[in-house]
């Protein structure tokens, strides 16, 4: 399956491949007899519409060879474009696999289309598509699919959901921990997005799993330049700091606060937070609201969001932890120097920092 849907991304970046293994003999007697009923079923459908039956069904007499079917889930998308609807939208939706049809599965009717989607729809199709395949880049999938783990791959983000149980709110820890949690520790195929990521995955899947690093490009996503930025004064009144991403407490904006507050009280002409993300879970946005050196923007555009970047003399990261953190990168298209904590998926985006800081204390170290 991995061949199909990725070949070109394990080709180039030689993942490591752990040993084969088997399904367990239970789960793979229930899929034998499902799998068996149901191509009994659409041997009689093929039949019936004139066709000749296969091992998987029929095809349609003069129809071409069979390539592979894969599903991929957009049925996340729709909503305001962050991290994760951006790398489902560059890295597979506008990605053409050769060697494979393609069908797009997406959603309607809000968040209750989206679970119905993905809860339903996606298993009814494996069940009457019992060779396709599926690609999961954003949620989850239903529980369902583990037993269908050979034909599954599941792109993983980072780790969060179990690593840092603290940081989420009730909704994710409801609808997406627990299924995540049952998707790493069943399923065989896997995409990540930087080493780091897939170290920390390693421990939680089975000993046949696959992981593969399919990592996002730095693209200039919002059409930033430089431009005058050498000529501006050097000690601009106040300092201008921005950070990007969902206001929520993995992203730990009360340090950034901490940090700015304490500038504000150092600098001659103080300095200001503007952060530009949606408002998530916890109370967070109304702590920073209250803050006068923070500035919330909420949601912008990316002409919006460009603006703001490049008015911006400094970017600031304070976060527990990211799995890439790729706004890091793409901030400097305009020229701005980054402010991060120390981690492995900053050492692996920026190299060797020239000093540090704990995302916990605004303090150097």
């Amino acid at each position: 399956m991995l061949e199909h849907v990725s070949a070109d991304v394990a080709a180039s970046s030689t993942p490591p491949v752990r040993e084969k293994g088997t399904i367990p003999e239970a789960q793979a007697g229930l899929w034998s007899r499902l799998s068996a009923a149901l191509a009994r079923a659409t041997r009689r459908m093929g039949r019936r519409c004139g066709g000749e039956p296969t091992a998987s069904g029929f095809v349609v007499r003069g129809a071409g060879p069979r390539v592979p079917l894969v599903y991929l889930d957009l049925t996340h998308l729709g909503r305001h474009v962050t991290g994760i609807e951006r790398v489902t939208i560059e890295q597979f939706e506008r990605v053409v696999f050769e060697g494979a049809e393609v069908r797009h599965v997406r959603s309607k009717g809000g968040i209750l289309g989206m679970i119905v989607a993905q809860q339903v729809l996606l298993p009814l199709i494996a069940l009457v598509r019992p060779r396709a395949q599926f690609v999961f880049p954003g949620f989850p999938p239903s529980p369902f699919f583990r037993l269908a783990r050979e034909r599954v791959v599941l792109y993983v983000h980072d780790l969060f959901l179990i690593t840092r149980p603290q940081d989420l709110g009730q909704k994710a820890k409801l609808y997406m921990a627990r299924p995540f949690g049952w998707a790493v520790r069943g399923l065989k195929h896997f995409l990540v997005n930087s080493e780091k990521t897939r170290a920390e995955l390693l421990p939680f899947v089975r000993s046949d799993a696959r992981i593969a690093l399919y990592r996002p490009g730095v693209r200039n996503v919002f059409s930033l330049a430089s431009g005058e930025r050498a000529t501006r004064p050097e000690r601009p009144q106040p300092v201008k700091i921005v950070s990007l991403g969902t206001v929520e407490p993995r992203k730990n904006y009360r340090a950034a606060a901490a940090v700015v507050a304490a500038l504000d009280r150092l600098l001659p002409g103080g300095a200001e937070l503007h952060i530009a993300g949606r408002e998530g879970w916890g109370n967070d946005a109304e702590i920073l609201n209250g803050l006068p050196v923070v500035r919330l923007h909420g949601y912008l555009s990316l002409e919006s969001a460009r603006e703001l970047i490049e008015s911006a003399d400094l970017y600031l990261t304070t976060s527990h932890d990211e799995g890439l953190g790729l706004p890091l990168l793409e901030v400097q298209y305009a020229g701005l120097p980054v402010v991060a904590p120390v981690r492995r998926s900053t050492m692996w985006n920026g190299g060797t920092p020239q000093r540090a800081a704990t995302p916990c204390s605004p303090r150097p170290c």
